[in-house]
C-alpha cells in the first residue's frame, strides 16, 4: 500500500496569507504546505481521504489519475472544499464517487453541498458522489477499514486504520478505547501543529506522548502550521518521528 502526502498544511496553508516570517518566505520547498489530504493507493484503486481545498492542484502536482472514494475525517472547510473537485474524476471515470464520513459528516455535507444532490434539467459539471453514513468497521475494495473516533477540541472527528496503518488527523485528544485501536501500528500519521499546545490540535509534545504510548515503528506528522521549519524541527525530533512533506510518499 503506498500513502501519498497531497497536503500536510494547517487550514491556512503555508505560507499563510500576509505572512513574512522565515517559514512562510522559505525557499524549501518542503515548508510550503497545501491543506492535509492523502492518497491512497494498493493494486488499481486509489482511496483518497479528505477532498482538501487545494485537491485540483494537489492531483495535478502528484500526476492522481483517479479516485474511487473519499473517506472524509470530518467537515471542516480545509478538508471537504475540494469535493466539487471530483467531477474530474466523474468523467474520466464514468460514475459516482462513494464519499464516506460518520453520520454528522454525512449529514453536513448534504446541507454544504446541496447543489450537487438537487434535481436539475442537466448535470453540467456538478460532481457526482454518493454519500455513504458509517458506523464501525466496513471494507472496501478489500481493505478492512476501522473508524476511529478522536477529539478536536469538542467536536469528534473520525481517524481511520488500514491494517497496520491509520491517520488520525485534527485531533486533541484520543479516549482510551481508540487508543486501544492505535496499538501495534507500522506506520501512523498524526497531527502535530506547532510547538506549543493548540486547544483544537496535538502540539509536538503531546504528539510524541502519543507515539511514546502507541509505539508505533514509524510515525509522521501532518496539518502543520507555519511555526515548525521542516530541516530544524525534523533534526529535533526523537528517532522514527519525522515531519511530512507535500508529495512525500511511503510504503504503509
Amino acid at each position: 500500500m503506498k500513502v501519498t502526502f497531497l497536503g500536510t498544511g494547517t487550514s491556512y496553508g503555508v505560507p499563510m496569507i500576509g505572512c513574512g516570517c522565515s517559514v512562510c518566505t522559505s525557499d524549501n520547498p518542503k515548508n510550503f504546505r497545501t491543506r492535509s489530504s492523502i492518497l491512497i493507493s494498493e493494486g488499481e484503486y486509489c482511496i483518497l481521504i479528505d477532498a482538501a481545498t487545494e485537491l485540483r492542484i494537489q492531483c495535478l502536482k502528484n500526476k492522481v489519475k483517479k479516485v474511487d472514494a473519499v473517506l472524509l475525517t470530518h467537515s471542516h472547510a480545509d478538508h471537504i472544499l475540494g469535493l466539487d473537485d471530483l467531477r474530474h474524476f466523474n468523467r474520466n471515470q464514468k460514475t459516482n464517487i462513494p464519499v464516506y464520513g460518520s453520520v454528522e459528516t454525512v449529514n453536513n455535507i448534504y446541507k454544504m453541498f446541496s447543489y450537487v444532490f438537487e434535481e436539475t434539467s442537466s448535470n453540467g459539471s456538478k460532481p457526482k458522489f454518493t454519500l455513504k453514513p458509517i458506523n464501525g468497521m466496513f471494507n472496501l475494495f478489500g481493505f478492512e477499514i476501522i473508524p476511529v473516533d478522536v477529539m478536536h477540541g469538542g467536536e469528534k472527528v473520525t481517524a481511520y486504520r488500514f491494517d497496520k496503518f491509520a491517520y488520525v488527523t485534527d485531533v486533541s485528544f484520543i479516549p482510551p478505547a481508540s487508543m486501544a485501536k492505535l496499538k501495534g501500528l507500522d506506520l501512523l500519521i498524526l497531527d502535530a501543529l506547532r510547538m506549543y499546545p493548540h486547544e483544537k490540535h496535538f502540539g509536538i509534545e503531546q504528539a510524541i506522548d502519543i507515539v511514546n504510548k502507541l509505539k508505533p515503528r514509524q510515525t509522521l506528522f501532518t496539518h502543520i502550521a507555519h511555526d515548525l521549519e521542516h530541516e530544524k524541527t525534523n533534526n529535533k525530533l526523537p528517532m522514527g518521528i519525522k515531519l511530512a512533506y507535500d508529495g512525500l510518499s511511503v510504503e504503509a
